[in-house]
Formats: C-alpha cells, sequence, structure tokens
C-alpha cells in the first residue's frame, strides 16, 4: 500500500510540468534595403537577445528584409562592397516609416544605416507594431 502511494507522488510529479511562460521581448518591424548591383557582405540586426547581428556574405543586389528588432537595441544594417567596387546604397525603416539612407563607395567602399528604438518598458510583454503569435 505504501509503495503504490509512493509511485502515485512520483507519477504526480513527473505529470506536473506546468512552467510559467517565458516573458517575450517586444520587438519593432525594421526593413533593410540595399540597392546597387553586383553583390556585397551585408550585416544587420535581427531579433536575438544577445544583440548579435547577422553576417551575410556575397549577397546578390539589390536585397530587402524585414525582421523583428528587440525594443533598446539599436537597428543597424551595413554593406560592405567587395574588390571590384561600385556603388550600393543602404536604407532602414522603422515600422514603415523610413530613418536613414547612406551610400557606398568603390573598391571596398561601406556604409551604415543606424536607427534607434525606444527601450522596452516594464510592463510592456507584447510585441509591438506587430501582431503576436
Amino acid at each position: 500500500m505504501l509503495l503504490a502511494a509512493c509511485a502515485g507522488l512520483v507519477a504526480y510529479g513527473m505529470l506536473d510540468t506546468t512552467e510559467e511562460p517565458t516573458p517575450r521581448t517586444p520587438t519593432a518591424a525594421v526593413t533593410y534595403e540595399i540597392e546597387g548591383k553586383g553583390t556585397a557582405d551585408i550585416t544587420y540586426q535581427a531579433r536575438s537577445e544577445s544583440g548579435d547581428a547577422v553576417v551575410a556574405h556575397d549577397i546578390t543586389l539589390p536585397w530587402k528584409k524585414t525582421v523583428n528588432v528587440p525594443l533598446g537595441k539599436a537597428p543597424l544594417v551595413t554593406i560592405t562592397l567587395g574588390e571590384q567596387g561600385g556603388r550600393a546604397s543602404c536604407q532602414l525603416a522603422v515600422r514603415g516609416r523610413h530613418v536613414q539612407t547612406a551610400t557606398a563607395f568603390g573598391r571596398f567602399g561601406r556604409a551604415t544605416c543606424q536607427g534607434e528604438l525606444p527601450s522596452p518598458e516594464p510592463s510592456d510583454a507584447s510585441t509591438v507594431g506587430e501582431k503576436s503569435n
């Protein structure tokens, strides 16, 4: 009888796996756009709690990507032209609103577009400007 009671408690403990949901960091939709011809290396900020940037090499231009960036992080896109040089422009839009444009010229030319997002409010647990999943 005691053995059955212990087994029941162990089974209950294994079945009781309720965990507190981890609150989502609120984000804003950011669109990065690169116009030009040829290829370039592109570095951009995307949804990343650590703040790590995404690096893409030898991307054929033109290129466009919309990502969610955590509030409090700086949306950023950098283009670096290759040895062939040329001309390419980056554009940055936050929540559909144009923020910055910059142009890279020549061999290994480089340009950076950067914006700012507000810090998240302590009670803000939803995605800003996006539908929650």
